[in-house]
């Protein structure tokens, strides 16, 4: 399988490089490349020689032939039987292997190994996310909204290649890994290593000849595309929350297409507020109405008139709430359980006028007697009157705050400048 056999060799570089000896099974290798990978990967600072090194070793005493081939033969009859290619793989696919992935300094994006023609691994696209505002009555009563958006496709004329042809070749400028990898120096023994999309071949990896470049999509592999989408909000549905599309999103070759993903963006109502399952309105009383009772329509977010009225005799307080059970918010997937909605009342005061003798008894007769510690004719004599004046108070404190800085800006002016005492 390997072609010609070369003399036997050292072999034992490999188990070495791993720490492990030559009996080491197949779980002892994984681990300790597991455990020296971590420490030496270059996103942790470690060395990218070493990390290869770790990488290649694992790579043969990980595949019971080309071990079996080494351990007779050493390192010089995998290089002739590979045509030196040495493994062909890239370091980080290994890697991988073990993190789903996520161990790769690149992120999401996987690589071809070795010399960037053999196959492509997907990478996963980017999500693509919108807001969508919603009024509160659309999360009560349930709505669907069509919109249309624009995305990327893959080219039908070309099959996502780019070229006439189906050429390509490796770019230059990455090698073929589609992205560049700079490092820069933060100070003395510490540095930062960044990677970006390469800008020759925008993380494909390729590149295409400009004659031989599909007519459609112009060696760009993809086509914008208009798509049509019915964005159902269901009853009970809360600000923030996520309505995803998969794979909806922009597709690329070698690509998983990412989804659209729409974020509910609640618009403020002008009389209800929600919290949680559960609706709130503040309602203003006049005097009358809190003392006597009252009747009154409320128009709910689904249009029907609900008669909101007190018990006879009953005395609402400033401030005071009164909850209505299941006239509140549906529960989102169980629609026909809904919270409470709540009324805050305020009272209004009338702010002028005055009563007469009469109907001052008629009030003293139904409200509760004023308090008992009523002052002597003697103690009245020693008392003086006062009389009371209407204020806004807010208005007050704005006037003498500005007469009180105007006072000592008036006063820093007659001063003049300061001399200190000379000192005897």
């Amino acid at each position: 399988m390997f072609g010609r056999m070369p003399k036997k060799s050292d072999n034992t570089k490999y188990y070495d490089v791993l720490g492990v000896s030559k009996s080491a099974s197949q779980d002892e290798l994984k681990r300790a490349y597991r455990k020296a990978a971590i420490k030496n990967h270059p996103d942790k600072g470690g060395d990218p020689e070493k990390f290869k090194e770790l990488s290649q070793a694992y790579e043969v005493l990980s595949d019971p032939e080309k071990r079996d081939l080494y351990d007779q033969y050493g390192e010089d009859a995998l290089k002739e039987g590979m045509g030196g290619g040495g493994g062909g793989h890239n370091p980080f696919d290994i890697f991988e292997s073990f993190f789903g992935g996520g161990g790769s300094p690149f992120g999401d994006a996987h690589f071809a190994g070795g010399s960037g023609r053999g196959s492509r691994r997907q990478r996963r696209g980017e999500d693509v996310v919108h807001p969508l505002k919603v009024s509160l009555e659309e999360l009560y009563n349930g709505t669907s909204k069509k919109l249309s958006l624009s995305r990327n496709i893959i080219c039908s004329k070309c099959k996502g290649k780019g070229s006439k042809s189906g050429a390509s070749s490796r770019c230059a400028g990455c090698q073929g890994s589609g992205v560049k990898v700079s490092v820069r120096q933060l100070g003395p023994g510490m540095i930062q290593q960044m990677q970006h999309v390469c800008p020759d071949c925008k993380g494909s990896g390729e590149t295409i000849v400009e004659k031989d470049r599909c007519g459609q999509c112009k060696g760009q592999k993809v086509v914008q595309d208009k798509k049509l989408l019915e964005v159902h909000v269901e009853k009970g549905m809360a600000h923030g929350q996520k309505i995803t599309f998969q794979g909806e999103a922009d597709e690329a070759p070698d690509t998983i297409t990412g989804d659209i993903v729409f974020v509910l963006q609640l618009k403020e109502h002008p009389k209800f507020k929600r919290k949680g399952d559960d609706l709130f309105v503040e309602h203003s009383l006049s005097l009358t109405e809190a003392l006597c009772g009252f009747q009154f329509p409320l128009t709910h977010l689904d249009g029907r008139q609900l008669l909101i009225k007190s018990t006879p005799g009953e005395i609402i307080k400033p401030g005071q709430f009164k909850a209505i059970n299941d006239e509140g918010m549906p529960h989102y997937q169980r629609p026909f359980m809904k919270g409470r909605l709540y009324l805050h009342f305020s009272v209004d005061v009338p702010e002028s006028g005055s009563l007469s003798l009469e109907q001052i008894k008629a009030l003293e007769e139904v409200l509760p007697p004023r308090p008992t510690n009523q002052l002597t004719d003697m103690e009245l004599d020693e008392c003086e009157e006062t009389t009371l004046h209407d204020v806004n108070i807010d208005e007050e404190m704005r006037r003498k705050q500005t007469h009180a800085q105007e006072a000592y800006e008036e006063d820093e002016e007659s001063s003049g400048p300061r001399t200190q005492c000379a000192q005897q």
